[in-house]
């Protein structure tokens, strides 16, 4: 695409995973390039969502008809051609319709009716002023109760907090941001080091994204001329970095197999049989192994940071992967298809 070495200059910089006490002191530490290798907690490139559909927009834009602020409300299939209706009222003609949204997509429902499968784990995502004492690394504080905060650096001078929990109550991703800084406070109370810093950012108004971890898996990706493509199609977890990548490859053979044949339908169906290695091989999440991850008990979090500093030993290489996936995927290489270059 030609766009590398633009992506690497936006790399956040990010230089490993550390484990961290309440104090601030390091319990493990997972530099970029330790054992686990690239693949480890921090992956070899770490960019943020935002500052790539920056650089693939910027890239596009003049070629590309971009209606930000607009969903689909309605969608029909004529066999030759798909009329699709936006909320702002326009109305579009075209020879495929590719929805390209996330987990909890409004508009697969045009394709497929699968629900998502909620894992339990909430994440407040937060961009907060960055201080003299944040530093490059991924620093992750387990506290009891199968909570988690951390602290990430990113690119344009500011720190990306995280605040995770695993509650068995559902829901609270549909509340609004008000009643979830409630929860917040009320959840991380009693916890110290970087959690007061962030909470008093998050009263003050600073940026946040609520989720909560899901997956999906849509058994047929496209019916007639409409397709799906990314988080919406084929989703593990909305988080561990898969999903941006899963995106990418499906991107490229959906637009190779579109430029095969001039039978839209039978191309979609031919992406999704070319999709299906890499989807195979991404990590598959389960709740028993996010709850290994995030131990619920002080004992826990002094067993997992003790298997941790073995740093060499196979057992530490199961936490490192652990880690970074919260997964048991296959972790195989599949090759790319080789489609010609108009």
């Amino acid at each position: 695409m030609g766009i590398e070495d633009e992506v690497r200059r936006a790399n956040t910089g990010e230089i490993g995973t550390r484990f961290v006490t309440a104090a601030g002191t390091a319990a493990a530490s997972f530099p970029v390039g330790a054992p686990g290798g690239p693949d480890g907690p921090t992956a070899e490139l770490e960019i943020l969502r935002g500052e790539l559909s920056r650089i693939l927009i910027e890239r596009t834009r003049g070629r590309t008809d971009y209606r930000f602020g607009t969903q689909i409300t309605d969608v029909t299939d004529h066999g030759d051609y798909v009329t699709t209706v936006l909320d702002d009222g326009s109305v579009l003609d075209s020879d495929v319709l590719i929805v390209a949204e996330g987990l909890r997509s409004r508009s697969r429902r045009f394709v497929s009716a699968t629900e998502v499968t909620d894992l339990g784990m909430y994440f407040a995502y937060a961009t907060i002023p960055r201080s003299d004492s944040d530093d490059q690394w991924w620093n992750w504080q387990h506290a009891t109760r199968s909570r988690g905060v951390h602290l990430r650096p990113d690119n344009l001078g500011s720190t990306r907090a995280i605040l995770t929990f695993i509650s068995d109550i559902r829901g609270i991703e549909d509340l609004d941001q008000d009643d979830q800084v409630a929860i917040l406070h009320k959840t991380f109370a009693d916890v110290g080091g970087a959690a007061p810093r962030i909470l008093r950012e998050l009263e003050a108004g600073a940026p946040m994204y609520f989720s909560v971890a899901g997956q999906v898996h849509v058994p047929s990706w496209s019916k007639g001329r409409i397709g799906l493509l990314g988080d919406c199609a084929f989703c593990n977890a909305t988080f561990g970095g898969a999903g941006t990548s899963l995106a990418l490859i499906g991107a490229y053979i959906l637009a190779g197999e579109l430029a095969a044949t001039a039978d839209h339908a039978a191309a979609l169906v031919s992406y999704q049989h070319r999709m299906q290695p890499f989807t195979a091989s991404a990590p598959v999440v389960r709740p028993a192994v996010l709850r290994i991850a995030n131990p619920r008990t002080r004992i826990g979090i002094a067993a997992l940071r003790g298997v941790a500093r073995a740093a060499a030993s196979p057992a530490a290489k199961a936490v490192t992967a652990l880690m970074s996936r919260a997964s048991t995927g296959s972790g195989q290489r599949v090759a790319l298809p080789d489609y010609p270059v108009a």
